[in-house]
Formats: C-alpha cells, sequence, structure tokens
C-alpha cells in the first residue's frame, strides 16, 4: 500500500474554506485501488495555514490510474483557472509514501 500526502499551504484564516472542497465524495472515491482519504488540518501554525489531503492507494499503479484520468485533469483544470483568480492556495508539495506498517484495534 501507498499513501499520497498532498500538502497545501493556505492563507491564513482561509484553511476550513479549502477544507470544505474535500467534504463530500468526488470521482477519487470510485476508482479501483483506493482505500480512503484523510484531510488533516495542521493546528498551530504562523505565516499561513496548513492542509494536508491524504490518500491511501493498493498500490502505485491504481495511484497513477487515477492521477492520469480524465476526472482528476478536469478537476485540476479548474482548480488552476482559480488560482490565477486570487486563490487561498499559496502552494503545494506532493509526497508518496510506502505504508510499512498499520496497526488496527484488535
Amino acid at each position: 500500500m501507498i499513501k499520497v500526502v498532498n500538502t497545501l499551504r493556505v492563507k491564513k484564516g482561509k484553511v476550513n474554506e479549502v477544507a470544505a472542497l474535500f467534504q463530500k465524495a468526488k470521482a477519487v472515491h470510485i476508482f479501483d485501488g483506493f482505500v480512503f482519504m484523510e484531510v488533516l488540518i495542521k493546528e498551530n501554525t504562523a505565516e499561513y495555514d496548513e492542509l494536508q489531503v491524504c490518500t491511501t492507494w493498493d498500490d502505485h499503479a491504481s495511484f497513477e490510474v487515477w492521477r492520469e484520468s480524465r476526472e482528476t485533469r478536469k478537476a485540476h483544470e479548474s482548480q488552476n483557472k482559480e488560482e490565477k483568480e486570487d486563490s487561498p492556495i499559496l502552494g503545494t508539495e506532493l509526497s508518496i509514501f510506502e505504508v510499512f506498517v498499520q496497526h488496527h484495534p484488535a
């Protein structure tokens, strides 16, 4: 399994507005290999707010199929238009991790 973390730096005071965009399930939730999504809001930031959109996948191939899908391109095209129009998002960083260990309740 892999975990993909998209870290978004957001203008101070705008993190809840950006986080709300992820409240409803979208196309990613129906892709083969998708396991689950978490949206995390970092606490106690000084200069900007930070949001992490974390998706867990069965494998790299499943993630890449989603990443290259038409739905994804379409969603990010509209996001890019918004970024040009005074977007609250200051920047992003994508990180991919191998899930080495997971512990679940007994």
